[in-house]
């Protein structure tokens, strides 16, 4: 419904913008649907030097949204969020690394950025809700609003609008969520928006054209120390160049010779040793996840089984999830599951429904 109950006037929205077809897509249907509308777009942090780097507000996506604001009609703002971007995204990325994690950007920047910084700059603005491209939908039933996945399984993005909660789920429109990509790309050309053919962003806007490791090199607070490389009997079988450098399950650039392909197990940052082992040692069976966030239930007080991803392109695997009193909870899969990481998140759902998730701890056997 785009008009007040109150007043009769039209429901003003701001949608978040970024030159893209989803969000442009996302716009053109609220203005279709008759809300007053308003684009706003985030200024983000680039490496000094590097001012245009940043995939999210290159000055060729600024531009591409402020034509699309313009033939939609609709005012369009720029709004400069680069100190809260580099100290809520950046800088605990590097951080994350230099700890032996491997964090996920993307989660703190749909609970910090978009549904913080933005969110409250829309209401500033007077819009009742934000408006984004995200493919999720939104159900409300018994007084509480649930996030569930979206039509198109190969674009749903519930993994990482997990972290929101109920008031901010209520602030929260998700129009695509009933569309396939295909069909927003046609909606895109229906519609006339000059992103209609606009590639997907696939990596972190804030690398560039760069990779994590060569990022992680430029930008962190310490130099990276050499150290030894072993199995799990403690067996030295090379060196490594600097633990930030690998991720768990990582095969490729080891630098060592084994009988049989070698994986990246574990990093002990205490040891300063990178642990490798064979495919079939990556398995695990528990998960330990704290900073949990239950979004489309109340915390569970008993254990109960769900499907679970432990990152945002896996498999959903069958297990079951413990809560602990301290409010982490403990995930036991039916299977084993392979390279289970420390700093991603591990989601749970029942079918569709997205229910929440955690920060992945450790592993265990």
């Amino acid at each position: 419904m785009s008009l007040s109950k109150d007043t009769g006037q039209k429901i003003k929205v701001a949608v978040a913008m970024s030159g893209g077809v989803d969000s442009s897509v996302a716009a053109a249907l609220m203005v279709n649907e008759g809300y007053d509308v308003i684009g706003i777009m985030l200024r983000l942090w680039s490496e000094p030097g590097s001012e245009s780097a940043n995939r999210c507000c290159t000055p060729d996506a600024m531009a591409l949204a402020k034509q699309v604001a313009a033939q939609l009609n609709i005012p369009f703002y720029p709004i400069d969020a680069k100190n809260v971007f580099y100290n809520e995204i950046v800088e605990p990325f590097i951080n994350g690394y230099e700890q032996g994690i491997t964090p996920n950007p993307c989660l703190q920047c749909n609970r910090h950025i978009r549904w913080e910084f933005m969110l409250n700059h829309a209401l500033a603005f007077g819009a009742t809700t934000l408006v984004t491209g995200h493919y999720a939908r939104l159900e409300s039933n018994s007084g509480r609003i649930k996030l569930l996945k979206a039509k198109d399984l190969n674009k749903d993005q519930s993994y990482v609008l997990h972290v929101l909660d109920q008031e901010q789920l209520s602030k929260a429109q998700f129009p695509l969520g009933d569309y396939t990509k295909v069909e927003v790309r046609q909606l895109a050309k229906d519609f006339g928006l000059p992103a209609a053919e606009k590639g997907d962003s696939q990596d972190l806007c804030f690398l560039g054209k760069g990779n994590y490791r060569e990022f992680l090199e430029r930008n962190s607070t310490r130099p990276y120390e050499p150290g030894e490389i072993t199995n799990l009997k403690g067996e030295k079988l090379g060196w490594h160049a600097g633990l930030p450098m690998y991720t768990i399950g990582q095969r490729r650039g080891l630098g060592i010779s084994t009988k049989k392909p070698s994986y990246v197990l574990e990093k002990d940052i205490e040891k300063n040793t990178l642990v490798v082992g064979t495919k079939d040692e990556l398995n695990h069976r528990i998960l330990l996840a704290n900073k949990v966030n239950w979004v489309s239930i109340a915390p569970p007080a008993e254990p109960f089984r769900a499907a679970v991803k432990i990152r945002y392109k896996s498999v959903e695997e069958p297990a079951e999830v413990i809560p602990l009193e301290d409010g982490s909870v403990e995930v036991h899969f039916v299977h084993p599951v392979k390279a289970i990481t420390p700093g991603q998140a591990a989601v749970f759902y029942d079918a569709d429904i997205c229910l929440g998730g955690g920060i992945i701890q450790m592993a265990i056997k």
